[in-house]
């Protein structure tokens, strides 16, 4: 490493003696509010590492484009980039869908025949569209490349202008969401050469975020692109022209590499060195083998409905998109999703974790082991901190550091702490790892200290949330939208708020370290906390369940009234199973109603009652991980036909999405009503536990239960729905063990196969 940057050094020494500092061009900015993004509307969207890449069906970032742009480390690198080919935008042919680290977009000129006075048949528009134009770009863990590629296919020679419009704003992407800054930080001319540009913004935390660009060819001409706009306000810097002549049958390609550094103001200067660093290699095989290596290592899924066989493939792909991983550091985990959330939180790692369990453990591993490093330690404020407790979410962008935000991190989220303990217990049952367990048991204690010190704020045996600054979330459960959680009069409730869910996942957590304590040899622990189970449950059942209405509400508010309308909440409780036997089938016929089942997934808020909005984020939407733990809560009290109801129903959602992909949620209007699910227009996808939910569907159609402390694999109550009749899993690991299993249908009755078997396994069906 010392000899590579020592090479490195000397070749940045190098091109900085080539460079005349009297050569470099400099070009003012040109600033304007930052536009919040409202509707992403279609959108492309590439990741790999920190890096995302997200623009328009044609591969542009618009000046205006509220929200598309590059991003690393919740900075906007490049908030415009666009192309323009003999003055015109191209015309759009096909765009790869669904890209993960690469994707392609082909163009053509909209025409370029002479004779356009000659036409009589719109074809002709057609056959004068002789120019192909590829866009092939590509991310790593160092940057992006991206290679304009154009072509004559005129019987005569062309002459062709390719023109770059580029620039940045250096917003944070809380801004591009909507926050308004008082005030900013400073953003410096851009420093140009023929083949290479530099833009640097000077952030509020004293850190200098520089933008960086080289191209494979000089540039024939470069204007700020302001100028060229009747002196309004643009926001983007320059315009770059690169001017070919082509021959019949010739193509050419221009290459440009985009990538950032971060030092600090203090040390930061105008050199030539400093203004055009060495461009960093792309490398394919980078993140190509990455990929290769995540799908190894995932349990292989095949069944004999392509289209499910097509979304599952995709989910993978969108969990590794996902995995981010800073250059230089070993330390990786899961985003929540693009655009909005491609950073750590703790909540949506995991429950992605936990829907990904049975097919990729190692997953919950490292979510576990990031998660508990930064467990907190002590009472903080203005973080929402607690002593034990799990992170909410994680920035390291400019407003975060500057305190603009408390999110450094942030531990505003009641449920993280009693589901990093749920998943601590799944990933023991599933590899047995004592180890894993031991090495992080402190962190367990920490927890379960922290549920009951300082979760149950007022001592009544629930845990509670209640914001302590007012930068803090007014809600903190999963639904942390501010009126999400409401009575059935539509009234909001007022904090301290005792969720429904989070009584369940507490239920569950103290049950599964209870069965860990056993394993360590700690019988008193484990009594006390499975004292501790039965007993909240009987509060629970007390508290919460709403006799006229034959459901759960959805919380307590501070005066432990209940919230009583009717929601999506009381499936997770049957997820969780601290639901009454005698009373889940009400729950589970109310789940299945008119009023919530939209006919695509489970509504989170029921429509026939006051508050209801099918574009209300947490008030009627459809959320597809919120649809996967109800499914799995319904197999658990044996409502197998309403489970895969739900499973086949969100399933063909799936395959009315571009590329097979589930978004984060989407608009919960009546099947009967819309033949498609309608988009949510600022929903982010790819998203972690949307990608996690079709592996959670297939655990729960296949009852697996694992039970790898004593080696076996139990299947419970196998059972697939009538549009799939085979499921084959290869490499499910148990342990030190790992099995394939072929799981068949014939007439209504599932059966399964053993079809290879690795290790000590005994596979157990229990129908």
């Amino acid at each position: 490493m010392a000899r590579a940057e020592e090479a490195r050094s000397a070749t940045r020494e190098a091109l900085a003696d080539d460079i005349d500092p009297a050569a470099i061009r400099w070009f003012d900015p040109v600033t304007r509010p930052i536009e919040r993004a409202t509707d992403l509307g279609s959108v492309q969207v590439i990741k790999h590492g920190d890096l995302f890449l997200m623009t328009d069906p044609f591969g542009d970032v618009h000046v205006d484009s509220r929200g598309l742009g590059l991003y690393d480390g919740d900075t906007r690198l490049l908030s415009c980039s666009q192309l323009r080919v003999n003055g015109a935008r191209p015309v759009l042919l096909q765009g790869t869908a669904g890209g993960n680290f690469r994707a392609t977009i082909q163009l053509t000129n909209p025409s370029i025949d002479r004779n356009i006075q000659a036409k009589v048949s719109p074809l002709d528009d057609l056959a004068g569209r002789k120019v192909g134009i590829a866009r092939d770009r590509m991310l790593s863990l160092e940057g992006l490349e991206e290679r304009i590629m154009v072509e004559n296919y005129a019987e005569h020679p062309e002459t062709i202008a390719i023109e770059l419009e580029l620039g940045i704003d250096g917003a944070d992407i809380f801004e591009v969401r909507g926050r308004v800054r008082d005030r900013r930080g400073t953003l410096h001319p851009a420093a140009v050469l023929p083949a290479r540009a530099t833009f640097r913004y000077d952030g509020l935390d004293g850190r200098r975020r520089s933008t960086h660009l080289r191209f494979s060819g000089p540039a024939d001409e470069i204007e700020p692109l302001e100028a060229l706009r009747d002196g309004s306000e643009s926001g983007a810097w320059l315009r770059l022209r690169w001017t070919w002549p082509l021959a019949p049958g010739q193509r050419r390609e221009l290459r440009w590499v985009v990538w950032a550094t971060l030092t600090d103001v203090a040390n930061a200067g105008d050199s030539p060195a400093e203004l055009f660093p060495e461009a960093p290699r792309i490398d394919e095989g980078e993140p190509s083998g990455a990929y290769n290596a995540w799908t190894r290592s995932t349990a292989e899924v095949d069944t004999d409905h392509e289209l499910f066989n097509l979304t599952v493939s995709r989910s993978i792909a969108d969990l590794r998109l996902l995995i981010n991983e800073t250059p230089g550091e070993s330390e990786r985990y899961l985003a929540a999703g693009v655009p909005w959330f491609s950073t750590l939180f703790g909540r949506d790692s995991l429950i992605s974790s936990l829907q990904m369990v049975p097919f990729r453990p190692q997953l919950g591993v490292e979510t576990l082991t990031v998660l508990a490093a930064r467990q907190a330690t002590e009472l903080d404020e203005w973080r929402d901190a607690g002593p034990g407790k799990i992170l909410h979410e994680l920035r390291v962008g400019e407003m975060a550091a500057t305190k603009e935000l408390p999110h450094s991190p942030y531990y505003g989220s009641v449920d993280a702490t009693p589901l990093w303990l749920v998943l601590l217990g799944e990933v023991y049952d599933w590899t047995g790892d004592r180890e894993l367990v031991d090495r992080l048991w402190p962190n367990a204690l920490a927890a379960l200290d922290w549920i009951d010190r300082y979760g149950d704020r007022d001592g009544d045996g629930f845990v509670e949330y209640e914001r302590r600054t007012d930068h803090g979330l007014l809600n903190q459960g999963w639904k942390d939208s501010s009126d999400a959680i409401r009575d059935r009069h539509g009234r909001e409730a007022h904090p301290p708020i005792a969720l429904a869910e989070v009584q369940g996942y507490v239920f569950d957590a103290k049950r599964r370290m209870a069965g860990l304590a056993r394993v360590r040899g700690e019988q008193a622990l484990a009594e006390r906390l499975e004292q501790d189970a039965e007993q909240l449950r009987e509060r629970f059942e007390a508290a919460f369940w709403v006799e006229d209405q034959g459901y759960y509400a959805m919380a307590l508010d501070r005066d432990k009234r209940p919230a009583d309308a009717i929601a999506s909440n009381a499936g997770h409780c049957l997820w969780s199973g601290i639901v009454a036997p005698a009373r889940a089938r009400k729950v589970a016929t109310r789940l299945m109603s008119p009023s919530m089942f939209s006919g695509w997934g489970v509504r989170t808020y029921a429509a026939d009652q006051p508050g209801y909005n099918p574009l209300g984020y947490h008030t009627g939407t459809v959320w597809p991980h919120d649809t996967s733990l109800i499914a799995d809560g319904l197999k658990r009290y044996g409502f197998d036909e309403e489970s895969n109801r739900l499973v086949g129903d969100i399933l063909e959602a799936a395959q009315r999405f571009p590329a097979f992909r589930l978004p984060e949620l989407f608009c919960g209007f009546a099947r009967e009503d819309n033949p498609d699910p309608v988009p949510y227009p600022v929903a982010c996808s790819p998203q972690a536990w949307a990608a996690g939910a079709p592996f959670l569907f297939l655990k729960t159609m296949l009852g697996l239960r694992a039970h790898a402390d004593r080696n076996e694999l139990e299947l419970w109550h196998p059972h697939l729905p009538g549009w799939v009749n085979k499921v084959t899993l290869r490499n499910l690991q148990v342990g030190e063990g790992a099995v394939d299993l072929l799981f068949h249908s014939w007439r209504g009755t599932t059966s399964a196969e053993v079809l290879r078997k690795v290790g000590d396994v005994d596979v157990t069906i229990r129908l």
